[in-house]
């Protein structure tokens, strides 16, 4: 049996082994290392002033491309953005604007330098991961539209200066027994132009979103503010006046220069009188004392059966209007006279009948404020139309007006002109001072309702006369 001796045994490696076995891995290592440089900058070289691969900008891939053909890409795919047209609408306008005017286009320069930056920072690790990124999960970039801001901004301030309306405060000043200045509050409003901005943006960027949309119109309607007015007019006055309640209007279209003076002065007379609840109105004592004293001009009235000049014609025009004003609110008539004949100006606008003639003290028109609070009277004369208005104002009790159409009947034909000589005028003139009309009888009814009751119901009756024509003729030599 043989034995081993363990202690003297010994496994022996040849030097030279070892030292080629470390020397050919650090050959490898540097080979390698040498091709990795090289690959870098054979890498570098290639992609040198093109974008790296991977970088996909607006869903297209851009790998290799230059700043410029990026540029020109997007150059190119802007021209259908010029047929753009949006649509800014409001109240019943439309205001347009087209691509070509707004120069909307795609951003190539900004995304041509976006794409082509990635990797290019200047630090080593975080381009190289970048690089990395893009080439194994791609990096995306969007596209971005711009457009001429200055001529969005000059469109939406002119739009801004047509529909802007500033707010408007209420007034009430009680001066010498009458309301001497009252204006009800009114809401402004202002265009929301960051609004209409952010609008506007947001349809540019469905354009990007939905390339494929079958359409270049596009509209929206603009984003308008109410502005609130600072003073309501219940903040001015504790008598319940607080909104429009009644409204009358006439017209007296070829009225002479007299008759209108007399018209704006007898309204001025009657505007700002405050009715209390349960008070009954009188024009005569409203309007007072109408004479050359008090201002009035000479016009043509009605007087003894004949239309004759006199101080203060025009002022029946007054006493009509508000008499349509006090129907149409529902208060209760309690006086009223219609004319002799038929009137042509309460015609001008109006049914026949509609008339109410004052003469003090034999005529006049009342009526009673059947309302909780009080009424305010306020006239206003349209010079250049030559219409008259009067607006009622006190608190609404929800109260409904029904007039009926008016009846005609014993309609008679004028009677045949008549000529008188006049001294006064020369020789072949000759002068109309009094105009026909047929006559007529007529009715109308009047029913106001609330809370469920019958608050007033009357007929109202006129008999108007047939009347002729009359023509002064001149006999002076």
């Amino acid at each position: 049996m043989v034995r081993v001796n363990k202690a003297k045994a010994k496994i022996r490696y040849p030097f030279f082994t070892l030292f080629h076995l470390i020397y050919f891995s650090v050959g490898i290592g540097i080979g390698l290392f040498i091709l990795f440089v090289v690959s870098i900058i054979s890498f570098e070289k290639q992609y040198d002033n093109r974008i790296y691969p991977g970088i996909v900008i607006d869903n297209k891939k851009f790998s290799g491309w230059t700043k410029e053909t990026v540029e020109g890409y997007f150059a190119e795919k802007s021209f259908p953005l010029e047929k753009i047209r949006i649509s800014f609408k409001y109240d019943e306008k439309i205001a347009t604007l087209s691509g070509e005017k707004l120069k909307i286009a795609y951003d190539g320069k900004l995304s041509a330098e976006q794409g082509y930056l990635i990797g290019r920072s200047g630090n080593f690790i975080s381009d190289s991961y970048r690089k990395l990124t893009a080439l194994r999960k791609g990096i995306y970039l969007p596209v971005v539209l711009k457009y001429d801001t200055s001529t969005l901004d000059d469109f939406l301030s002119t739009l801004s200066a047509e529909i802007d309306t500033p707010e408007e405060n209420a007034l009430f000043s009680f001066e010498k027994g009458k309301v001497a200045a009252f204006k009800l509050s009114k809401e402004g409003r202002r265009l929301n132009i960051d609004e209409t901005k952010n609008i506007f943006n947001n349809i540019l960027s469905s354009v990007i979103q939905n390339p494929s949309l079958n359409t270049d119109n596009f509209s929206f309607y603009l984003p308008i503010d109410k502005v609130k007015p600072k003073v309501e007019i219940t903040d001015t006055n504790n008598l319940g006046i607080k909104e429009l309640v009644g409204h009358g209007e006439s017209k007296f279209a070829g009225s002479i220069a007299g008759r209108i003076h007399n018209v704006i002065l007898a309204s001025s007379r009657i505007n700002g009188i405050l009715i209390a609840p349960g008070e009954t109105f009188s024009f005569n004592k409203a309007l007072g004392d109408v004479s050359a004293a008090t201002g009035y001009q000479s016009a043509y009235i009605i007087k003894d059966g004949r239309t004759v000049l006199g101080d203060g014609g025009g002022v029946c025009q007054v006493s009509t209007t508000l008499f349509r004003a006090a129907l149409n609110t529902g208060l209760a008539i309690t006086e009223r006279h219609a004319h002799s004949y038929r009137v042509g100006y309460y015609e001008q606008d109006s049914p026949v009948g509609l008339d109410s003639t004052v003469y003090d003290p034999s005529y006049d028109l009342k009526f009673k404020n059947n309302m909780n609070n009080y009424i305010l009277i306020q006239s206003s004369v349209d010079t250049t139309n030559l219409k008259l208005t009067f607006n009622l104002y006190g608190t609404g009790d929800g109260r409904k007006i029904e007039i009926t159409k008016t009846k005609i009947w014993d309609q008679s034909p004028p009677p045949p002109p008549l000529y008188q000589d006049d001294p006064t005028l020369k020789k072949g003139v000759t002068k109309q001072v009094d105009w026909e009309a047929w006559g007529a009888k007529t009715s109308f009814d009047y029913t106001v309702t609330g809370n469920e009751r019958i608050l007033e119901k009357l007929t109202f009756y006129s008999n108007y006369q047939p009347w002729r024509a009359v023509f002064l003729k001149g006999t002076k030599d």
